[in-house]
């Protein structure tokens, strides 16, 4: 808060430059002395400062008028003293709460007493139009420290937002993990109790049909093998409920409930294993529900599956929970997603890795 900016620069430059050049009027009508002006920017010049402290400027700019006073006597200041009053009065309305803001505006209007009291062209009785000027003055200040309070209030909860959102997406993805834990589990019961009721009704049998039992539990537990691959694999990309899974194929039926929606497919398509088909569904079905306008391109590389999706971001449209989600996707099978929003659309671009 303390650092000097740009714009400080700007308002103690400005202020300066009217003492110089009031001051210079000064020594050419009254042949004043040339100290006129280094006094006079003594007052100017600590404005650069204002952050650290408007009270202490005010202080030294009160302290500096009077010393030019007493030192000058009858000169004309209004021009430039006036403006450095109104001014320290703002920065203290907009830098300080309430009881510190007012114990500067006295301050500023203890300056415009000093500015007038000795001044050539103003005299003290100008104070009852600097009064009001000064007042107006200290409102705005007051009012604009007020809107940046809210605007500080809105960024935080807007950061509070986003971060509820990501803590949602990620627990969507661990809901779907959960939930397909479970369908493993109870497969593997179902399937282990229909193995042990067949190998338990084997005793007695003739050998021919006790072959025959074999043989129909080793399908069984092939089957069973090929069913934990497939949940596993599943798990794997986070997906839940996919009875059959949806596949690359099936994005032309996602894609056709939005009439502005385009699919464009490049490269050599053919079928790849069924963990990246998915993702790759599930990937382009999030950015759907958040982007309208979809132009989506897929490239079939030797080694890679890549995804552009191109879109609007729809009004009220939650487009960092969806891409948080597509990324937990990729990164579970060791691909990415890149975002670039400009001008309301968004670019996503994912790299799926394809096993050899």
């Amino acid at each position: 808060m303390s650092r000097v900016r740009a714009v400080d620069g700007l308002v103690a430059g400005i202020l300066t430059a009217l003492g110089v050049v009031l001051m210079s009027y000064d020594i050419a009508e009254f042949d004043g002395s040339a100290w006129l002006i280094p006094v006079f920017a003594a007052a100017t010049v600590p404005v650069l400062w204002w952050r650290r402290s408007v009270l202490v400027v005010s202080g030294l700019a009160l302290a500096v008028m009077v010393l030019h006073d007493l030192v000058f006597g009858w000169v004309t200041r209004c021009g430039a003293g006036l403006p450095l009053a109104f001014t320290l009065a703002f920065l203290g309305a907009l830098a300080y709460s309430r009881t510190k803001a007012w114990v500067n505006f006295a301050l500023s209007l203890l300056l415009c007493v000093a500015v007038l009291a000795l001044d050539t062209a103003a005299g003290v009785g100008t104070m009852v139009l600097a009064t009001p000027v000064a007042l107006i003055v200290f409102g705005v200040g007051r009012a604009a420290r007020h809107r940046t309070f809210l605007n500080r209030q809105l960024r935080a909860r807007d950061e509070e937002l986003r971060r509820l959102r990501d803590e949602r997406a990620t627990l969507v993805v661990a809901d779907d993990r959960a939930q397909l834990s479970r369908q493993l589990d109870g497969l593997l019961q179902d399937r282990l109790e229909q193995l042990a009721r067949a190998a338990e009704s084997a005793e007695g049998l003739a050998p021919a049909q006790a072959r025959t039992l074999l043989e129909q539990i080793e399908v069984g537990g092939r089957r069973t093998m090929d069913d934990m691959r497939e949940i596993v694999g599943l798990l794997r990309g986070g997906e839940a409920d996919l009875t059959p899974a949806p596949t690359v194929a099936h994005l032309d039926a996602l894609l056709a409930r939005s009439a502005s929606s385009r699919l464009t497919v490049t490269g050599d398509p053919r079928s790849l294993p069924a963990t990246v088909e998915l993702s790759a569904y599930r990937i382009v079905e999030y950015l759907a529900g958040s982007l309208g306008g979809l132009e989506v391109a897929i490239r079939f590389a030797d080694d890679i599956l890549e995804i552009h999706v191109n879109g609007s971001v729809s009004r009220g449209a939650d487009v960092r929970a969806a891409v948080t989600r597509a990324r937990e996707r990729a990164r579970l099978l060791g691909g990415s997603v890149d975002v670039k929003l400009t001008r309301g659309r968004a670019r996503v671009v994912a790299q799926l890795p394809v096993p050899g």
